[in-house]
């Protein structure tokens, strides 16, 4: 397993601790850390947390994205789980964390199949798909005064 996968569940353990325990973000993040085996290396942990803080931080914002995607499918039907899923990856798709967005879709379906139930991977393969294009729109960044248009050329 990779050493991305690994911080990415990681992340999704202590986000499921927090929505299903309510524990608090620090002692979620805390005891999933010490729990892994072999422990983390420095660079993977740092990853596995801006995930997990950045997904905690944001997830009314991201909630909101992923309900627009989420066509007749209320956020409180999902479980925990792909929920938490789900704000991980927009998180990580709308955050400059240097991951291309295929592979984001592709290990959270992993980490979906793995972790939730047998019919997770295709439901977060269809919102991510749909996501993956929202946020894409929004990236879009408008061309700086110094590029000129070719239009017409």
């Amino acid at each position: 397993m990779g050493h991305r996968r690994e911080a990415r569940i990681l992340a999704l353990q202590a986000l499921y601790m927090v929505d299903a325990a309510h524990f608090r973000p620090g002692q979620a993040f805390a005891a999933c850390k010490y729990r892994m085996e072999p422990p983390m290396d420095e660079a993977t942990l740092a990853f596995a947390k801006a995930l997990f803080e950045g997904a905690h931080k944001t997830a009314a914002a991201l909630d909101r994205k992923i309900q627009k995607c989420a066509k007749n499918w209320a956020l409180e039907r999902m479980t925990s789980v792909d929920l938490n899923i789900l704000r991980m990856a927009a998180y990580e798709m709308s955050s400059d964390l240097n991951t291309p967005v295929r592979v984001i879709i592709d290990e959270s379906i992993e980490i979906a199949k793995k972790y939730s139930s047998e019919h997770s991977g295709r439901f977060i393969n269809g919102l991510l798909d749909a996501l993956k294009d929202m946020v894409a729109k929004k990236n879009v960044r408008p061309p700086t005064k110094t590029q000129k248009s070719t239009a017409g050329d």
